[in-house]
């Protein structure tokens, strides 16, 4: 009773001292880093191209607007024949099973995973044929639906900036990553409630009492209260609203080392899209309001930076994540691979479970039908039938990211233990 009892006022005393919030939308753009009075692309080098790509990691729902999961957990997902999977006879599997085998590593943890994980790993260099039987064997195929019974869905895609930067600061690289402050902290509501399963609060400690974290404003100053967490600079402050809205990224230093950055923690104050704040204002039009339309934008007009950039409260701090790594940490804390990991929706497909995909190739109608693994969330992915792809690191990739917007269904593989009334 006392943990339930400090779980409620917690909640209520930070939902009681939020500041009123704009409503939220999906509109391009959103957490932006540094402000400053002076934010151009700093000509002493030159910018690296980032593409045009509407991906944002919005902050939880907090949790006085939360709304219960009206269907439960994976009930959504519809037993299927195998014949019906689309992509089983026509995708490359063995490109899959890399990623397969960097999924298990996490799940083979897990009861129901280990006879399938164990087994994968007594495969030496398995063929497309190795690996259907595989499939079929341990596993049961599921067809993912909406709650209206429908099949498709919004798939979108996401990548890896690279980005030029700094251990220290200098006159050129000036906009710092921070990381997770100490005094941050965060609630996992699920674990006393399930129905705000996935909803976390956040917040800082004054006296006996939770608040609010600093927003973005209250960050962004000169005598900054997160003095001291600065793990790396950057010269161009575009291109670092973009790395927080991507959520992971890589910094290029000058010495050539590259430095892999992911995803810490959120100040937990409500998200705002800078991008329809800017419709809303008339500076831009909807169509206009994606990442390289903000890019143009912001350079044409300095000295509205500031402002437009605070009001996103929303701030994402970054850790490094370990060199030699194959690819960017997702959600279930293993190294994710391009084009063979989806960020998803949690609440309807379980985390690390294998997933056909069938969709077409970003801007057009060329069927895509590829094995994936769910390895990844974002805060923008809510929905059963709705996806994002990841395509890979720099500007390649971005492009793709960029492109994608397309309609899809997705089959997930379940083991064969695996029961949907328990989970």
């Amino acid at each position: 009773m006392k943990k339930t009892a400090w779980l409620i006022a917690l909640a209520l005393s930070a939902c009681a001292t939020q500041p009123e919030k704009p409503s939220k939308t999906t509109t391009a753009a959103v957490a932006a880093p540094q402000a400053a009075a002076c934010a151009c692309v700093q000509e002493e080098t030159p910018p690296i191209q980032i593409p045009d790509v509407e991906r944002y990691v919005p902050p939880p729902t907090e949790p006085g607007a939360v709304e219960p999961v009206k269907v439960k957990e994976y009930q959504l997902l519809r037993p299927v024949e195998w014949t019906q999977v689309e992509g089983v006879e026509t995708d490359n599997l063995s490109g899959a099973w890399g990623a397969w085998l960097q999924g298990c590593q996490a799940l083979r943890k897990q009861d129901v995973w280990k006879q399938a994980c164990d087994a994968a790993q007594q495969m030496a260099a398995p063929g497309k044929s190795d690996i259907r039987a595989y499939l079929q064997q341990y596993f049961t195929p599921y067809q993912v639906t909406n709650p209206d019974g429908t099949t498709t869905g919004l798939i979108t895609g996401y990548y890896e900036p690279l980005l030029r930067g700094s251990r220290k600061r200098t006159d050129l690289y000036r906009y710092p990553l921070y990381s997770k402050p100490k005094d941050l902290i965060t609630v996992d509501l699920g674990s006393e409630y399930p129905e705000l399963a996935h909803r976390r609060l956040r917040g800082k400690l004054e006296g006996n009492r939770v608040a609010p974290y600093y927003s973005r404003g209250e960050i962004e100053i000169t005598e900054s209260p997160l003095s001291g967490y600065e793990m790396l600079w950057v010269a161009d402050i575009i291109d670092l609203f973009f790395l927080q809205i991507q959520g992971s990224g890589v910094i290029q230093l000058e010495n050539g080392e590259r430095v892999h950055v992911g995803y810490a923690d959120q100040n937990g104050q409500p998200y705002q899209s800078i991008g329809k704040v800017l419709i809303n204002r008339g500076e831009l039009t909807a169509d206009k309001a994606s990442m390289l339309g903000i890019k143009n934008w912001a350079r044409a007009n300095i000295g509205k930076l500031r402002d437009l950039l605070n009001s996103n409260p929303s701030y994402v701090f970054f850790r490094e994540l370990p060199s030699g790594l194959p690819g960017p940490l997702g959600a279930l804390g293993v190294p994710i691979l391009a084009e063979r990991a989806l960020a998803v929706d949690p609440r309807y497909i379980p985390l690390g479970a294998p997933v056909f995909l069938s969709t077409t190739q970003p801007n057009s109608n060329r069927p895509m039908q590829r094995l994936m693994m769910a390895q990844d969330t974002g805060g923008a992915i809510k929905g059963a039938v709705r996806a994002d792809f990841f395509w890979g690191a720099g500007n390649d990739a971005g492009r793709m990211a960029g492109a994608m917007k397309q309609q899809g269904k997705m089959w997930v593989l379940l083991p064969k233990e695996f029961s949907l009334s328990s989970n």
